[in-house]
């Protein structure tokens, strides 16, 4: 006699609390993902090789609202559009040689760092304060994991210092406050997006 498993109840992120699942909706949610962290990126300060943008907020409100694969899709399409031309890289910039360039990395990490917060989301970790906090925190380091050696290659290509102490002050030490400010920003809309959302009528998790 063969006894079947319990079928596994799929994990529910916030966007799934508000909205139906279909595939016309993750379509629609993964394009809306995309261009919000477009939107965001021309929240700029121009620096040089880097500039700050506004975009990982974007990243980590796109990935924990939309689950692993949905958020890691939507950076994915963002990258990959803005590669093929759509100006909504970071000043209005686009192409591969963004990519190639010193800000490729951060865009690629963006990818990992959207599917790490929506995996984490996935195990409710953006329902409350603290877990958010930590949630996001590692979205903002995976975004620097990638990013940093990325830069790394660029400035060496360019004849630029790229020891460890140059490529964390062109990478990573302008960023400390704005993205300690960014990730307790979204640690604090996340939950109470959950309270919001537990208003609406239930769905069956």
């Amino acid at each position: 006699m063969t006894v079947l498993a319990p079928p596994v109840p799929r994990r529910l992120v916030l966007a799934d609390r508000v909205l139906p699942r279909s595939v016309a909706v993750d379509v629609v949610l993964i394009v809306a993902g995309a261009a919000l962290v477009g939107v965001f990126a021309q929240l700029y300060v121009p620096l040089w090789p880097v500039p700050v943008t506004g975009q990982t907020l974007a990243v980590l409100l796109v990935g924990s609202a939309l689950g692993a694969v949905r958020g890691g899709l939507a950076l994915t399409a963002y990258a990959a559009l803005g590669a093929a031309g759509l100006p909504w890289f970071s000043e209005a910039s686009s192409g591969w040689g963004v990519l190639a360039g010193p800000t490729g990395g951060y865009i690629i990490g963006f990818i990992v760092s959207a599917a790490l917060t929506g995996w984490l989301a996935e195990r409710t970790w953006d329902r409350t304060l603290w877990k958010a906090l930590a949630c996001c925190g590692a979205g903002t380091l995976a975004t620097f994991a990638i990013g940093l050696p990325w830069l790394a290659v660029f400035l060496g290509s360019v004849g630029a210092p790229n020891d460890l102490a140059s490529v964390l002050a062109a990478g990573f030490t302008p960023f400390i406050i704005g993205g300690v400010i960014k990730t307790a920003i979204a640690a604090i809309l996340l939950p109470l997006a959950w309270k919001a959302a537990g208003r609406l009528p239930s769905r069956a998790e």
